[in-house]
């Protein structure tokens, strides 16, 4: 049998994943990750690969994760499309029953939510369009030329150019949310429009099944004697109280229909000439009565607009008391984790976490050593066992050095391909504070000097020349484990990216748009 899903539950997801962000049994986070992109493809950053999704994948984006960053509540939004209002532009108008069979007559939209009814204007106020210039003459609508700026409740026109556009006022985008939540092909709905103060006036002045606009869908001939005005004619239906104006021209003509009172609780509508003293003439005009959404224009702005695609806001800046986000080095990866752990049954709150592991080194010149991004060293662990770590980054000043491990010191190469006969063995081993016999603290780079472990030293932060440094994590006894349990939780998102290489003073507003 024929069935659809409706665009009414793609907005119910949204909602409601927006509602899960707020709760305290849910964690979301975004990441950052994969410092060695063209250990994939060597042309990453000029094509950057489709991620793929797969457990296998996902245990990849483990592996390559650097840091986490907490989606909060106040870091969510429902968006819809960005449509800003330009002069002369036609846009479609807010119609009930757009369909296949009756699509929107610009933008051919074969359903509500695909149609450009409405926009955004310079001053950030968003509007709906519930007449655009539509009559006989002009069954496509006209180009829109004024502006609509104001702040009415309810509907009207925005100049005096006789465009014929009747718009109707939603809300203004506030400053704060345009910074997080604003993107090139996005506007952000507000939060919580059900229960909010500041947009409680346009909410509180929607009518159920009311009716704002009429259209002249054909003239008619004859229509009684010429320059006529007929007042309070009835829109008979299953609502009531709807009456409308109907000027006749002087060629017996319908010239205009305007909407005198919306009356209520309307599905649908028909003029009802006779009852309003209106000759029927030897044509009978025709008329498109539109009743507002459910609950009236302005009651719900989620199911208005089609609120089904949401925004997630993450910034990623340097922290000198949480430095969890390296510097001097490549991202190439950001996505969205849900709800990872920070224990085997605790979930991660912590507004920023590490995802790497990190040793903290002393000896002789380690102040001036160096490590190169991505290249390997090693720990003989015990006779026969080493432990192969890739550089993310080393701090000289505090002696951290930040690595991560994955399958390819395991026996894999970084597609996931078993090799035959790997450089490390299949095993992957961690590095130690406490070697077994035959074993060494020291780590050994591919290039430059030895160092070793600093087996001495447990905690936060250090104290150096009488300045505090923290370090972003835990030690114990030289060796800091990640802030977040790996592979726990469920990555949703994944967005393959040409690499930039993080500064001292850089910041990354990262927006993410889940499509429901």
């Amino acid at each position: 049998m024929s069935a659809i899903i409706t665009d009414q539950i793609r907005i119910l997801n949204a909602k409601n994943f927006v509602a899960g962000v707020s709760t305290s049994d849910n964690a979301y986070y975004s990441f950052i990750g994969l410092p060695n992109p063209t250990d994939y493809q060597s042309d990453w950053d000029t094509s950057p690969p489709a991620p793929k999704d797969n457990f296998d994948q996902e245990n990849d984006y483990w592996d390559n994760m650097i840091a986490l960053k907490k989606i909060n509540a106040d870091d969510v939004r429902q968006v819809v499309p960005r449509r800003v209002w330009s002069s002369g532009t036609t846009y479609d108008m807010y119609r009930d029953d757009y369909s296949r069979s009756n699509t929107a007559k610009i933008s051919g939209a074969t359903n509500l939510y695909s149609a450009s009814y409405f926009v955004i204007n310079s001053d950030y106020r968003v509007y709906e369009c519930l007449q655009n210039g539509t009559d006989p003459d002009n069954p496509n609508g006209r180009p829109s030329l004024d502006e609509p700026t104001f702040t009415d409740l309810e509907p009207r026109s925005a100049g005096s150019s006789g465009d014929g556009y009747i718009w109707k006022y939603l809300y203004t985008i506030k400053p704060g949310d345009i910074v997080k939540f604003e993107s090139s092909d996005y506007i952000p709905v507000p939060s919580n429009w059900s229960t909010n103060t500041v947009n409680a006036p346009v909410r509180d002045n929607a009518v159920d099944g009311s009716i704002k606009i009429a259209t002249v869908t054909n003239r008619g001939v004859g229509i009684g004697t010429g320059n006529r005005t007929y007042t309070r004619v009835p829109i008979k239906g299953d609502g009531s109280g709807a009456e409308c104006t109907i000027i006749v021209d002087a060629d017996s003509k319908v010239d205009t229909v305007t909407i005198s009172n919306q009356g209520s609780n309307y599905t649908y509508g028909n003029i009802d000439l006779l009852a309003g003293g209106v000759p029927t003439g030897t044509t009978i005009p025709t008329f498109n009565v539109i009743v507002s959404p459910p609950g009236g224009h302005g009651y719900d702005i989620y199911k208005e607009l089609g609120a089904m695609n949401v925004l997630l806001y993450s910034r990623i800046e340097n922290d000198n008391e949480n430095p969890d986000f390296i510097t001097g080095n490549q991202i190439a990866r950001v996505g969205v984790v849900e709800n990872p752990k920070a224990t085997a049954s605790t979930l991660l709150s912590a507004d920023k976490a590490s995802a790497t592991y990190a040793l903290r080194l002393a000896g002789l010149g380690y102040s001036s050593a160096t490590f190169t991004a991505d290249s390997y060293f090693e720990q003989t662990i015990s006779t026969g066992t080493s432990a192969v770590g890739r550089v993310i980054n080393y701090d000289q000043t505090t002696g951290v050095l930040k690595y991560w491990q994955d399958k390819t010191m395991a026996g894999f190469n970084t597609v996931g391909t078993a090799q035959t006969s790997p450089t490390w063995g299949f095993d992957l081993t961690e590095f130690s504070a406490s070697p077994s016999t035959g074993g060494s603290l020291t780590i050994v780079p591919s290039t430059g000097s030895n160092l070793a472990i600093d087996t001495s030293f447990t905690g936060l932060s250090t104290v150096i020349n009488n300045r505090t440094y923290y370090l972003g994590q835990e030690f114990t006894n030289g060796v800091a484990l990640p802030e977040v349990k790996k592979y726990s939780g469920s990555i949703v998102y994944v967005d393959n990216r040409p690499s930039i290489t993080r500064s001292v003073n850089q910041k990354e507003d990262i927006k993410v748009i889940l499509q429901f």
